[in-house]
Protein backbone atom coordinates (compact mmCIF):
# COMPACT_ATOMS: atom_id res chain seq x y z
CA UNK A 1 0.00 0.00 0.00
CA UNK A 2 1.62 3.72 -0.94
CA UNK A 3 1.78 6.15 1.34
CA UNK A 4 -0.92 8.47 1.44
CA UNK A 5 0.02 12.02 0.56
CA UNK A 6 0.87 14.92 3.21
CA UNK A 7 -1.54 17.25 3.75
CA UNK A 8 0.31 20.92 2.51
CA UNK A 9 0.06 24.28 3.47
CA UNK A 10 2.25 27.56 2.53
CA UNK A 11 3.43 29.94 4.99
CA UNK A 12 5.64 32.35 2.79
CA UNK A 13 8.33 30.39 1.82
CA UNK A 14 8.20 27.86 4.71
CA UNK A 15 6.20 24.97 3.19
CA UNK A 16 4.20 22.71 6.01
CA UNK A 17 3.21 18.94 6.11
CA UNK A 18 1.30 17.19 7.97
CA UNK A 19 2.11 13.28 8.43
CA UNK A 20 -0.32 11.42 9.88
CA UNK A 21 0.81 8.65 12.13
CA UNK A 22 -3.06 7.35 13.60
CA UNK A 23 -6.57 8.50 14.55
CA UNK A 24 -7.28 8.25 18.04
CA UNK A 25 -10.18 6.19 18.97
CA UNK A 26 -13.79 7.92 20.07
CA UNK A 27 -13.01 7.15 23.93
CA UNK A 28 -9.63 9.45 23.58
CA UNK A 29 -11.67 12.93 24.04
CA UNK A 30 -13.93 11.81 27.11
CA UNK A 31 -10.38 10.72 28.64
CA UNK A 32 -8.41 13.63 27.70
CA UNK A 33 -10.47 16.39 27.98
CA UNK A 34 -13.53 15.64 30.78
CA UNK A 35 -15.31 18.57 30.53
CA UNK A 36 -16.00 18.36 26.80
CA UNK A 37 -19.44 16.32 27.53
CA UNK A 38 -22.21 15.70 24.19
CA UNK A 39 -24.08 18.40 25.66
CA UNK A 40 -21.34 21.03 25.82
CA UNK A 41 -20.05 19.67 22.32
CA UNK A 42 -23.39 19.74 20.71
CA UNK A 43 -23.45 23.61 22.02
CA UNK A 44 -20.52 24.00 19.29
CA UNK A 45 -21.92 23.44 16.09
CA UNK A 46 -18.82 24.38 13.98
CA UNK A 47 -17.36 21.70 15.28
CA UNK A 48 -19.44 18.83 13.60
CA UNK A 49 -18.46 16.80 11.37
CA UNK A 50 -14.68 17.54 11.34
CA UNK A 51 -13.69 17.79 14.38
CA UNK A 52 -16.53 16.01 16.12
CA UNK A 53 -18.93 13.21 15.36
CA UNK A 54 -22.83 13.79 15.32
CA UNK A 55 -22.72 11.59 18.91
CA UNK A 56 -20.97 14.65 20.39
CA UNK A 57 -17.65 12.20 21.18
CA UNK A 58 -14.46 14.46 19.58
CA UNK A 59 -12.46 13.45 16.63
CA UNK A 60 -8.36 13.68 17.64
CA UNK A 61 -5.42 12.76 15.95
CA UNK A 62 -1.53 11.91 16.20
CA UNK A 63 0.63 13.44 13.39
CA UNK A 64 3.65 15.53 13.07
CA UNK A 65 4.71 18.67 11.11
CA UNK A 66 7.31 18.21 8.62
CA UNK A 67 9.02 21.72 7.60
CA UNK A 68 11.21 23.35 4.74
CA UNK A 69 12.65 26.14 5.45
CA UNK A 70 15.07 27.86 3.58
CA UNK A 71 16.74 24.20 2.38
CA UNK A 72 16.56 22.89 5.93
CA UNK A 73 13.86 20.11 6.91
CA UNK A 74 12.67 20.43 10.44
CA UNK A 75 10.79 17.72 12.00
CA UNK A 76 8.16 19.40 14.68
CA UNK A 77 7.23 16.07 17.69
CA UNK A 78 7.94 12.52 16.50
CA UNK A 79 4.55 11.26 17.59
CA UNK A 80 4.43 7.62 19.21
CA UNK A 81 6.56 5.26 17.55
CA UNK A 82 6.70 2.00 16.47
CA UNK A 83 6.94 -1.36 18.55
CA UNK A 84 6.65 1.12 21.83
CA UNK A 85 5.64 -0.61 25.31
CA UNK A 86 2.76 1.96 26.50
CA UNK A 87 0.07 1.79 29.22
CA UNK A 88 -2.33 3.33 26.83
CA UNK A 89 -3.58 0.68 24.62
CA UNK A 90 -4.37 3.07 21.67
CA UNK A 91 -0.53 3.68 22.01
CA UNK A 92 1.17 0.16 22.95
CA UNK A 93 3.45 -1.89 20.23
CA UNK A 94 2.32 0.28 17.16
CA UNK A 95 3.10 -0.48 13.58
CA UNK A 96 2.24 2.29 11.31
CA UNK A 97 3.91 3.28 8.00
CA UNK A 98 4.64 6.50 9.56
CA UNK A 99 8.53 6.62 8.01
CA UNK A 100 7.08 5.43 4.91
CA UNK A 101 4.64 8.84 4.63
CA UNK A 102 7.44 10.84 6.12
CA UNK A 103 9.72 9.77 3.75
CA UNK A 104 6.98 10.22 0.88
CA UNK A 105 7.30 14.32 1.73
CA UNK A 106 10.46 14.37 0.72
CA UNK A 107 11.77 14.23 4.55
CA UNK A 108 13.79 10.62 4.62
CA UNK A 109 14.75 9.84 8.26
CA UNK A 110 18.84 10.41 7.03
CA UNK A 111 18.18 13.90 5.60
CA UNK A 112 16.19 15.61 8.60
CA UNK A 113 18.12 18.73 9.83
CA UNK A 114 16.03 19.66 13.55
CA UNK A 115 13.26 18.00 15.60
CA UNK A 116 11.81 19.96 17.99
CA UNK A 117 9.84 18.54 20.60
CA UNK A 118 7.49 20.62 21.76
CA UNK A 119 7.47 18.75 24.85
CA UNK A 120 8.23 15.17 26.83
CA UNK A 121 5.05 13.27 26.41
CA UNK A 122 4.82 9.35 24.95
CA UNK A 123 2.62 11.11 21.91
CA UNK A 124 5.63 13.65 20.63
CA UNK A 125 8.96 11.78 21.44
CA UNK A 126 7.90 8.21 20.23
CA UNK A 127 9.85 8.27 16.58
CA UNK A 128 13.02 10.29 18.28
CA UNK A 129 14.59 6.18 18.07
CA UNK A 130 13.66 3.07 16.47
CA UNK A 131 14.89 -0.61 17.49
CA UNK A 132 17.90 -1.41 16.02
CA UNK A 133 19.09 -5.46 15.53
CA UNK A 134 20.39 -5.94 19.07
CA UNK A 135 17.91 -4.49 20.68
CA UNK A 136 19.15 -0.86 21.34
CA UNK A 137 17.02 2.34 20.51
CA UNK A 138 18.69 4.12 18.28
CA UNK A 139 18.32 7.46 17.32
CA UNK A 140 16.08 7.63 14.50
CA UNK A 141 17.33 10.76 12.68
CA UNK A 142 20.99 10.42 13.04
CA UNK A 143 22.12 13.46 11.67
CA UNK A 144 19.46 16.17 13.27
CA UNK A 145 19.64 17.96 16.56
CA UNK A 146 16.90 17.61 18.58
CA UNK A 147 15.80 20.33 20.52
CA UNK A 148 13.49 21.31 23.45
CA UNK A 149 13.57 23.51 26.25
CA UNK A 150 15.36 23.39 29.13
CA UNK A 151 12.64 23.24 31.59
CA UNK A 152 10.65 20.62 30.31
CA UNK A 153 13.77 18.18 30.14
CA UNK A 154 15.47 19.65 33.56
CA UNK A 155 11.60 19.09 35.11
CA UNK A 156 11.08 15.34 34.24
CA UNK A 157 14.88 14.62 35.22
CA UNK A 158 13.81 15.44 38.63
CA UNK A 159 10.83 14.18 39.15
CA UNK A 160 9.41 11.54 40.50
CA UNK A 161 7.80 9.90 37.32
CA UNK A 162 5.85 6.49 37.08
CA UNK A 163 7.11 3.53 35.22
CA UNK A 164 5.67 3.99 32.21
CA UNK A 165 6.54 7.37 32.20
CA UNK A 166 10.61 6.39 32.69
CA UNK A 167 10.25 3.29 30.18
CA UNK A 168 9.29 6.29 27.69
CA UNK A 169 12.30 8.03 28.41
CA UNK A 170 14.56 5.05 28.68
CA UNK A 171 13.39 4.21 25.03
CA UNK A 172 12.87 7.62 23.08
CA UNK A 173 14.91 10.21 25.53
CA UNK A 174 17.74 9.30 26.82
CA UNK A 175 19.03 7.10 23.56
CA UNK A 176 19.07 10.72 21.88
CA UNK A 177 20.93 12.34 24.76
CA UNK A 178 23.60 9.71 24.93
CA UNK A 179 24.09 10.17 21.23
CA UNK A 180 24.99 13.97 22.45
CA UNK A 181 22.44 14.72 19.79
CA UNK A 182 19.82 16.68 22.28
CA UNK A 183 20.04 20.21 22.63
CA UNK A 184 18.44 22.37 25.57
CA UNK A 185 16.74 25.71 24.77
CA UNK A 186 16.49 28.45 26.94
CA UNK A 187 12.75 29.40 25.81
CA UNK A 188 11.91 32.49 27.11
CA UNK A 189 8.80 35.55 26.33
CA UNK A 190 8.36 36.13 23.41
CA UNK A 191 10.25 33.54 21.92
CA UNK A 192 13.62 31.75 20.70
CA UNK A 193 14.37 31.97 17.01
CA UNK A 194 16.07 28.15 16.62
CA UNK A 195 16.03 28.56 12.89
CA UNK A 196 15.06 31.72 10.84
CA UNK A 197 11.78 32.11 10.67
CA UNK A 198 11.19 29.38 13.33
CA UNK A 199 10.57 30.30 17.16
CA UNK A 200 9.60 28.40 20.23
CA UNK A 201 7.39 30.68 22.50
CA UNK A 202 7.11 29.56 25.64
CA UNK A 203 2.86 27.99 26.41
CA UNK A 204 3.59 26.85 29.57
CA UNK A 205 0.67 25.08 31.46
CA UNK A 206 0.20 21.77 30.39
CA UNK A 207 3.92 20.31 30.82
CA UNK A 208 6.24 23.67 32.74
CA UNK A 209 8.07 23.63 29.44
CA UNK A 210 5.83 23.08 26.65
CA UNK A 211 6.50 25.13 23.49
CA UNK A 212 4.72 26.49 20.73
CA UNK A 213 6.46 26.77 17.03
CA UNK A 214 5.76 29.93 15.37
CA UNK A 215 6.37 30.19 12.13
CA UNK A 216 7.01 33.65 9.52
CA UNK A 217 8.00 34.27 6.40
CA UNK A 218 6.86 36.94 3.60
CA UNK A 219 4.86 39.14 5.73
CA UNK A 220 2.80 35.52 6.87
CA UNK A 221 2.77 33.30 10.20
CA UNK A 222 1.37 30.60 11.66
CA UNK A 223 1.49 28.38 14.76
CA UNK A 224 1.93 24.99 15.67
CA UNK A 225 0.26 24.13 19.04
CA UNK A 226 1.75 21.33 20.44
CA UNK A 227 -0.38 20.38 23.54
CA UNK A 228 -1.09 24.08 24.53
CA UNK A 229 -4.45 23.39 23.08
CA UNK A 230 -5.59 19.83 22.36
CA UNK A 231 -9.12 20.32 20.48
CA UNK A 232 -10.52 22.73 18.56
CA UNK A 233 -13.29 22.59 21.38
CA UNK A 234 -11.43 24.49 23.73
CA UNK A 235 -11.25 27.22 21.16
CA UNK A 236 -15.33 27.74 22.24
CA UNK A 237 -14.28 26.61 25.82
CA UNK A 238 -10.73 28.03 27.11
CA UNK A 239 -10.91 26.56 30.25
CA UNK A 240 -11.43 23.30 29.13
CA UNK A 241 -8.53 21.79 30.66
CA UNK A 242 -6.49 18.37 29.78
CA UNK A 243 -6.85 15.46 32.30
CA UNK A 244 -2.97 15.64 32.30
CA UNK A 245 -2.52 18.99 32.38
CA UNK A 246 0.45 19.88 35.54
CA UNK A 247 -0.87 23.18 36.20
CA UNK A 248 -4.08 24.30 34.42
CA UNK A 249 -4.64 27.57 35.70
CA UNK A 250 -1.47 28.31 33.71
CA UNK A 251 -2.72 26.31 31.02
CA UNK A 252 -5.84 28.28 30.70
CA UNK A 253 -4.07 31.59 31.35
CA UNK A 254 -1.32 30.45 28.09
CA UNK A 255 -4.62 29.10 25.98
CA UNK A 256 -6.44 32.52 26.12
CA UNK A 257 -3.57 34.56 25.30
CA UNK A 258 -2.72 32.29 22.66
CA UNK A 259 -5.93 32.40 21.05
CA UNK A 260 -6.35 36.43 21.50
CA UNK A 261 -2.59 36.91 19.40
CA UNK A 262 -3.78 34.22 16.98
CA UNK A 263 -7.08 35.77 16.23
CA UNK A 264 -5.48 39.37 16.30
CA UNK A 265 -2.37 38.63 13.97
CA UNK A 266 -4.34 36.37 11.49
CA UNK A 267 -1.69 33.60 11.65
CA UNK A 268 -2.82 30.37 11.24
CA UNK A 269 -3.55 27.73 13.81
CA UNK A 270 -2.25 24.06 12.87
CA UNK A 271 -3.47 21.57 16.32
CA UNK A 272 -0.86 18.87 17.32
CA UNK A 273 -3.94 16.58 17.80
CA UNK A 274 -6.60 18.40 15.19
CA UNK A 275 -8.15 15.96 13.50
CA UNK A 276 -8.37 16.72 9.73
CA UNK A 277 -8.62 19.14 8.20
CA UNK A 278 -5.95 20.31 11.39
CA UNK A 279 -5.34 24.21 10.10
CA UNK A 280 -7.82 27.10 10.52
CA UNK A 281 -8.01 31.07 11.22
CA UNK A 282 -9.00 31.69 14.74
CA UNK A 283 -11.91 33.98 14.78
CA UNK A 284 -12.97 36.03 18.33
CA UNK A 285 -16.68 35.44 19.13
CA UNK A 286 -16.60 36.74 22.68
CA UNK A 287 -17.34 40.34 23.39
CA UNK A 288 -13.18 41.15 25.16
CA UNK A 289 -11.61 44.47 23.64
CA UNK A 290 -9.50 43.87 20.32
CA UNK A 291 -6.34 45.31 21.82
CA UNK A 292 -6.85 42.98 25.40
CA UNK A 293 -4.14 40.00 26.02
CA UNK A 294 -1.06 41.75 24.48
CA UNK A 295 1.07 41.08 27.29
CA UNK A 296 2.65 37.71 26.47
CA UNK A 297 2.24 34.12 27.63
CA UNK A 298 0.64 33.51 31.12
CA UNK A 299 -1.49 36.71 31.33
CA UNK A 300 -5.28 37.09 30.75
CA UNK A 301 -6.16 37.59 26.83
CA UNK A 302 -9.21 39.98 27.21
CA UNK A 303 -12.06 39.66 30.23
CA UNK A 304 -11.99 36.01 30.68
CA UNK A 305 -14.82 35.75 28.75
CA UNK A 306 -13.90 35.31 24.90
CA UNK A 307 -15.18 33.16 23.14
CA UNK A 308 -13.57 31.77 19.52
CA UNK A 309 -14.11 29.35 16.25
CA UNK A 310 -11.96 27.90 14.03
CA UNK A 311 -12.68 29.03 10.23
CA UNK A 312 -10.63 25.68 8.67
CA UNK A 313 -8.04 26.34 5.89
CA UNK A 314 -7.17 22.48 4.66
CA UNK A 315 -3.81 21.57 3.60
CA UNK A 316 -3.21 20.81 -0.30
Amino acid sequence: MSPRPAHTWHVGDIVVHRVDEVALPPETGAWLLPGATPDLVAGVPWLTPEFARPDGTLRAAVHTFALEVGGLRVLVDTGIGNGKTRANPAWHQLDTPYLDRLAAAGFPPEQIDYVILTHLHADHVGWNTRLAPDGSWQPTFPRARYLTSRAEYVYWSGVEMEESRRQMFRDSVEPVREHGLLDLVDVTAPGVEVVPGVTLVPTPGHTPGQSAVALRSQGQSAVITGDCVHHPVQLAHPQLCSSVDIDPEEAVRTRRWLFDEVARSGALMLGSHFAAPTGGRVRREGDGPEGAGTEGAGTEGGTGRERYRLETVGGE
